[in-house]
């Protein structure tokens, strides 16, 4: 008897342990770093892209017959190198050549020497870019300038297989990535903010986020340092110097922001049936009643033969058997739920499949009985 009290005491213990670690970890979890909230103005990326040219596949290429571009791309640069075809030669049948399109991501403060990644993609209709290498490629920016230059081996991630006429793939087998493929030509100038002040800008408008920033911010460094220009952007004051800007941006960085609950929204995927929703949604009482109305054709040939002694022959029709279910649930008693829990659960006695609860859902919004707003991407 002792032991098993002292079992359950032990028990009892480690229960209390990891409910109080819940707790905390919960209580944690209201504050976010300012850095996961915002950003600084003018520390922005930039999109790059280039056309160029994969060669060494193993006749995975384009079929030239059928894009004209990647022979030209290829004369064009043969020319560039020394080498002149001769006339005629335009029809060349290539098979280990791909044009493709480049793109990159140019971060901000980035410096002529440093590496970034690239994302190379068929343009032409390449079977495959596995084992391909990639052309010296100039990256432009919108403003038609070169910013970067890419070249190397690409990466594929997918793998595939053919023989007979049967063939298996898997992933995506015309687009990879070059690690460090490009170099930087070009810097992007990048002005932290102007006179004594810069400005923060919120990843998602919220009034109720833009002053719990302004808060902590003039908590953890004095009154009137920050404060709100709109529901998206903060203007906050800042030591002139670069050094002593840069300084204070980390430490501005890890300042801690209570953030209040977030608005009751439900975002619905109507191409996949996926549905989201957060904490905040709540449900009010309500009744649903849900059925599906399924039609079935089913076709069935009937012989039909001549009489006896009559003149004639046999004729094949066919006869329709047309019929008609409705399946429903009837009408569900849905309780009021303010816990995102009691809404799934309530949800899950429609026993519907997410194609139906798109159009419950918006039912019970147009009802007023859901209590969030519906966004459907």
């Amino acid at each position: 008897m002792q032991g098993n009290r002292w079992g359950e005491g032990v028990r009892g213990a480690l229960l209390a342990a990891v409910l109080l670690a819940c707790a905390l970890a919960l209580g944690a979890a209201r504050a976010e770093r300012l850095k996961d909230l915002v950003d600084v103005q003018g520390a922005r990326p930039n999109q790059l892209i280039g056309y160029g040219l994969v060669v060494g596949l193993d006749g995975t290429g384009d079929q030239t017959t059928q894009t004209p571009f990647t022979t030209q791309s290829l004369q064009s640069m043969l020319a560039q190198l020394g080498i002149n075809l001769p006339p005629g030669n335009s029809n060349l049948q290539l098979k280990n050549v791909a044009a493709v399109m480049v793109t990159a991501r140019l971060p901000p403060f980035a410096q002529p020497g440093q590496l970034v990644d690239v994302t190379v993609s068929s343009l032409g209709n390449a079977k495959s870019l596995r084992g391909g290498t990639l052309l010296l490629t100039p990256l432009k920016g919108a403003d038609g300038q070169v910013y970067a230059m890419a070249q190397g081996n690409v990466a594929i991630a997918g793998a595939g297989a053919s023989a007979g006429g049967s063939s298996t793939q898997v992933n995506q087998l015309n687009a990879g990535r070059v690690p460090g493929g490009a170099t930087v030509e070009r810097s992007v100038p990048a002005v932290l903010g102007g006179g004594d002040s810069l400005q923060v800008e919120l990843r998602h408008s919220d009034f109720g986020v833009a002053r719990s920033v302004v808060q902590a911010v003039n908590a953890r460094f004095g009154a009137d340092v920050a404060s709100a220009v709109d529901g998206r952007v903060i203007r906050i004051r800042a030591p002139a110097g670069n050094d002593a800007r840069v300084a204070f941006l980390a430490a501005l960085e890890d300042v801690e922001v209570e953030l209040a609950a977030p608005a009751a929204r439900v975002i619905i995927n109507a191409r996949t049936g996926s549905i989201v929703m957060n904490q905040s949604v709540a449900l009010e009482a309500c009744a649903v009643a849900h059925g599906n109305l399924t039609v079935t054709i089913a076709s069935e040939p009937v012989v039909v033969q001549p009489a006896p002694f009559a003149s004639g022959r046999t004729v094949v029709t066919e006869r329709a058997d047309v019929q008609l279910k409705q399946e429903g649930t009837g009408l569900v008693a849905l309780p009021a739920g303010a816990r995102l829990a009691d809404v799934v659960k309530a949800l899950n006695m429609l026993g519907a499949s997410p194609a139906d609860l798109l159009a419950i859902l918006q039912a019970m919004k147009s009802a007023g009985a859901l209590r969030a707003e519906l966004e459907i991407i």
